[in-house]
């Protein structure tokens, strides 16, 4: 890439970052909403580069999720500081509730030190990961552009999320030729 390797990791960390916000939610007060959703158009090189990292803060996202899925059965109901409360909170409940928490918590961890942005990190694990449980890997997709890059005549590219921008194919209906058309009048 031709860059000093902080710069480079600085370039890809907010690359990363860019294209999970372009997933947060768009009000009418945000001074710059994305175009599309879940895509982001940079030059073909860089998307390269940019992809693993994408897939790995997926993959690491998913396996949050699934802890915290386990810890919710050791979870309490009772509001924090009551009675009941601070009984679970010297249960054995809550040894197995922080122990299968922890996955969870060390899996934001280690994605924001990727991103750097909480509100990545969140959008990340709220919308993103589990729009994927059920798929193994593939999570973005590269399509590379006609036109090039005005001034440098860079090679585009477009890196963008899997299954949310798809195209959808429809087979044409067969026309029955047994039945007669209605006659215009």
């Amino acid at each position: 890439m031709g860059r000093a390797p902080a710069h480079r990791k600085a370039l890809f960390s907010n690359m990363v970052t860019a294209i999970i916000l372009t997933e947060r939610e768009v009000t009418e007060f945000d001074p710059n909403p994305p175009k599309v959703p879940g895509r982001i158009i940079t030059t073909l090189e860089k998307a390269k580069e940019i992809r693993p990292l994408v897939e790995k803060c997926i993959t690491i996202a998913k396996k949050g999720l699934l802890a915290d899925q386990k810890a919710v059965e050791f979870a309490t109901t009772a509001e924090r500081g009551s009675e009941e409360w601070k009984k679970w909170r010297t249960s054995e409940q809550w040894q197995k509730w922080a122990a299968a928490r922890s996955p969870g918590v060390m899996a934001r961890r280690k994605i924001f030190s990727i991103v750097k942005d909480r509100d990545a990190v969140k959008i990340l694990f709220d919308r993103i990961a589990p729009r994927f449980t059920d798929r193994p890997g593939g999570y973005t997709r590269i399509m590379r552009l006609a036109t090039p890059r005005l001034g440098d005549n860079g090679t585009r590219a477009i890196l963008e999320f899997v299954g949310k921008n798809d195209r959808v194919v429809v087979k044409a209906t067969k026309p029955a030729f047994g039945e007669a058309a209605p006659a215009a009048e």
